[in-house]
């Protein structure tokens, strides 16, 4: 019989895996996000024509969101200052991509609904992998 040791050390693959997918993750949601806060709405729309039928305050809060959602997967781990805001962030992300399919798919926009569900796939292997099997220690 096998016992498990609650206090063994994550490998360091799996550390590496879940920073990468940390750093992807933010990446496309600082782009994304930093898109939806700062340009002008009518030049957002020619790429993400849904903009045009929401009022500008919920493109601009859900750019917000991805804004600080993306800097949440970074910046607390890779500080270790309240590393256990990572996994939050993460879990927020997967909120807003969920609502994102949701929305698409009331919009008939079917085509975008893999992305979004890939996305928050994703976010929910660090959210699990940060908060069960790899947490950062805070210092």
């Amino acid at each position: 019989m096998t016992t498990i040791n609650s206090t063994a050390r994550p490998s360091r693959a799996l550390h590496l895996t879940l920073w990468i997918l940390q750093a992807l993750l933010a990446a496309a949601f600082l782009m994304t996000g930093l898109m939806k806060l700062a340009m002008p709405l009518t030049q957002v729309a020619q790429s993400l024509p849904w903009v045009n039928d929401v009022p500008a305050a919920l493109v601009r809060f859900i750019g917000l969101a991805e804004f600080a959602g993306a800097l949440g997967l970074i910046l607390p781990s890779a500080f270790r200052i309240r590393p256990n805001l990572t996994p939050l962030a993460a879990l927020g992300l997967v909120a807003v991509l969920v609502l994102a399919a949701v929305f698409h798919i009331s919009r008939g926009e079917a085509m975008m609904v893999p992305v979004n569900l890939l996305l928050a796939a994703l976010a929910g292997v660090v959210a699990w992998g940060r908060t069960s099997k790899a947490p950062i220690q805070a210092r």
